[in-house]
């Protein structure tokens, strides 16, 4: 994503009520990677340097920085708040064939799952519950994830801002039919609710 497409997505997002500050610099970026253990995908960290979207349901990550209660909130969210959701989905008969043999055990299959989700790749919020993988290159899908109701919302940064804000993107943007990169585990589950819900039409 080009500085000017940044602008264009931050020009229909304010004419949708969106509240931004200033962008962050490129101190804060570093900061807010450290802090959180995240890579800011190149075309996210151009938009939130552009300017800052700051209204609700969106990541203040400026204020994350100094604010210790918001700065466990988003430490929740990054991690606690998936996992648990996945959890909860084990706990009621969900399993993923890569994990192995499912015990009988739920003490055990816990330790099975967290272990796994240690290893994946690390999912950025961007807005409610729409993440975008941890990553250093452009054009990752972004997710939408409830529970292990995984689904793409976006195969990329502006086709999600799209469709979640509802606007029409420029010819200044290629319009992508399948998502470039797959993700290791969540494009999987994507995949087979995807195949899931076509089983369900027939």
């Amino acid at each position: 994503m080009r500085k000017g497409q940044a602008k264009e997505i931050i020009h229909h997002l304010k004419n949708k009520g969106i509240l931004f500050a200033e962008g962050l610099t490129d101190r804060e970026v570093v900061l807010i990677e450290e802090k959180f253990g995240i890579t800011l995908p190149p075309d996210l960290k151009l938009l939130l340097q552009t300017e800052l979207p700051i209204s609700d349901s969106f990541i203040d990550w400026r204020t994350a920085l100094t604010d210790k209660k918001l700065s466990e909130k988003i430490k929740f969210k990054i991690r606690e708040r998936i996992l648990e959701g996945i959890l909860f989905d084990v706990e009621h008969n969900f399993w993923e064939k890569s994990w192995g043999e499912k015990p009988s055990d739920l003490t055990e299959q816990i330790k099975i799952v967290e272990k796994n989700f240690d290893n994946y790749p690390i999912l950025i919020p961007i807005y409610s519950h729409r993440y975008i993988p941890s990553s250093n290159t452009s054009n990752n899908p972004v997710f939408s994830v409830v529970q292990t109701d995984i689904i793409y919302y976006g195969f990329n940064l502006p086709m999600y801002f799209s469709k979640e804000f509802n606007f029409k993107l420029s010819d200044n943007f290629e319009l992508l039919d399948n998502p470039i990169y797959k993700i290791e585990f969540w494009s999987q589950i994507v995949d087979k609710n995807m195949e899931y819900y076509r089983q369900q039409r027939i």
